[in-house]
């Protein structure tokens, strides 16, 4: 059992699969850094200094009637987190457009498909040579 374990954790898609886990979770931490720490605090500034992940709506003023999001959950009052979900929602913007540009630069980099230079003979559809006239197998005339 043990060995049949290994066999299908070295497999080739296995490892591909481990290895784009882990480069998309470090990749979603750098994501995640560039939106809280870049990009929302001079859009907060814009908008009158608002801070995204600190605005939430409070469904139990009788519990909790601060400002802070963090003394909102301290205090155990229920919270809509809308400022979170615009910030969950850039997030995915900007992964979703680095992964369309860093698959869009890989699609520049393949190499065009080889035209063929063989072809099944119509009759015992052995491979023949595109220019070939007649099957070395069969011996039947080829049309071109």
């Amino acid at each position: 059992m043990f060995k049949e374990f290994k066999t299908f954790i070295m497999r080739g898609n296995v490892l591909d699969l481990a290895i784009g886990i882990v480069i998309g979770a470090a990749f979603g931490v750098i994501v995640n850094s560039f939106v809280n720490d870049i990009l929302m605090p001079p859009v907060g500034l814009l908008l009158g200094h608002v801070d995204f992940s600190n605005l939430f709506l409070n469904l139990t003023p009788d519990k909790y009637s601060g400002a802070s999001l963090a003394e909102a959950k301290k205090a155990g009052a229920a919270t809509l987190n809308y400022g979170q979900f615009i910030n969950n929602i850039l997030n995915f913007l900007i992964i979703a457009f680095a992964v369309f540009i860093v698959v869009k630069q890989a699609n520049r980099f393949k190499r065009p498909a080889e035209e063929p230079t063989t072809r099944a003979c119509p009759f015992c559809l052995k491979d023949i040579p595109l220019k070939a006239s007649r099957c070395a197998f069969c011996t039947s005339a080829i049309s071109s």
